[in-house]
């Protein structure tokens, strides 16, 4: 008997030229962390981003945030104004120094933080304990967030900015790469990303000291010693050898993913935006999304779950956008700026599968499902 294979939000998609870097990697026994393939991949990214930052390849995004926040020199009792709107992983290395979220909501044109909220958090900081020490904005589902403006109000206040490019790799604003726009970035290689190398991050920097000192950092802060020298307290957060050679592969075939997620939206949007229920997220002037997941925005939560279910019962995985961190248990306590916009996303809102290996055969029965459950809206 025939069954209907399970479609995935957002599946890995290998190129096919991975196996030769892993495989020269096994051949050479550069198995550990370091070695041609870690070297290659980072000038690689270095190279695709525009060839004027320097990249530290790591075990994961969060790690490199978490590296950007001892760059940064967050530590305890400070406080770091966060996007509320985003992964966990954004915040949880914010905790991880001893230091404190400050939650702010997002604005309508891309779903990221607000300027002008941004804004107000840091006056009222000030007024009432301290200036925050870092910001973290997010290129949330890969659509860039106002560079510009946030960029504005955190020079006005002379507070860096980590730029949270874990979704937007081959996204740009005005033709500069994601990642390269604020005082750190970082990019994430994890299976449901653009590329990925199974597990994987990377730190983007300004300079080479920056790089060599999160490098230094990354593999445990052994100093230059013939023995076992530590001076400070480092991480096991350097990117292995083997993994760095899918990354070589993946990015061989990097451009041609950022197509096929968008020529999903295309799809979607074609074929859903004459219902009145169903909003698509457009790019502003001089932005430029990888998409790399298509979201939706309904009329209600009736709505999202009735599609939802529907894709579940015909095992086709989909999921609400993202709980916005001020609303999760973990973050209870913790202080937010907020206007109501990332709420309304969650309650709403629904990821929509985009894998870059989603055959037509996939899209079109995706979108019988949901066009079924929208038979009564038009």
């Amino acid at each position: 008997m025939l069954t209907k294979t399970k479609i995935y939000l957002s599946s890995p998609h290998m190129g096919g030229s991975e196996q030769k870097f892993v495989a020269d990697a096994f051949d050479t026994n550069w198995i550990a962390p370091l070695g041609p393939n870690v070297n290659g991949f980072e000038e690689d990214l270095k190279d695709y981003l525009g060839g004027k930052n320097y990249v530290a390849a790591l075990s994961s995004g969060t790690a490199a945030i978490h590296l950007a926040l001892q760059l940064l020199n967050v530590t305890k009792g400070d406080e770091v104004l966060c996007q509320s709107f985003t992964f966990s992983a954004s915040a949880n290395p914010i905790i991880y120094q001893g230091a404190t979220p400050v939650f702010v909501d997002s604005e309508h044109d891309t779903w990221n933080m607000s300027p002008e909220l941004l804004e107000i958090a840091i006056k009222d900081r000030i007024e009432k304990y301290k200036k925050p020490k870092a910001i973290i904005a997010v290129h949330l589902y890969g659509m860039p967030y106002k560079v510009d403006e946030i960029n504005a109000v955190a020079k006005k206040f002379e507070i860096p900015v980590i730029e949270d490019s874990a979704e937007a790799i081959g996204s740009t604003y005005f033709k500069h790469a994601c990642g390269t726009l604020s005082d750190v970035g970082i990019l994430s290689f994890n299976g449901n990303k653009i590329i990925t190398t199974s597990g994987g991050g990377a730190l983007i920097v300004k300079n080479k000291e920056l790089k060599d000192k999160a490098v230094f950092l990354s593999t445990q802060a052994r100093d230059n010693a013939p023995h076992y020298e530590h001076s400070s307290i480092g991480f096991n957060y350097r990117m292995s050898n083997v993994l760095a050679g899918i990354g070589r592969g993946q990015m061989e075939v990097l451009d041609k993913r950022v197509e096929a997620r968008r020529q999903n939206f295309n799809f979607y949007k074609t074929n859903l935006s004459q219902y009145s229920s169903i909003e698509f997220l457009e790019e502003p002037n001089g932005f430029y999304s990888n998409r790399w997941i298509t979201c939706i925005k309904t009329d209600s939560y009736e709505t999202r779950e009735k599609i939802r279910l529907a894709l579940q019962e015909d095992d086709i995985e989909s999921r609400p956008l993202w709980k916005p961190m001020h609303m999760q248990p973990v973050f209870k306590d913790c202080l937010h700026f907020t206007n109501g916009i990332s709420e309304e996303l969650f309650n709403k809102g629904l990821c929509l599968p985009s894998g870059s290996n989603l055959s037509q055969n996939d899209l079109d029965r995706i979108l019988n499902i949901i066009l079924k459950s929208l038979s009564h809206d038009k």
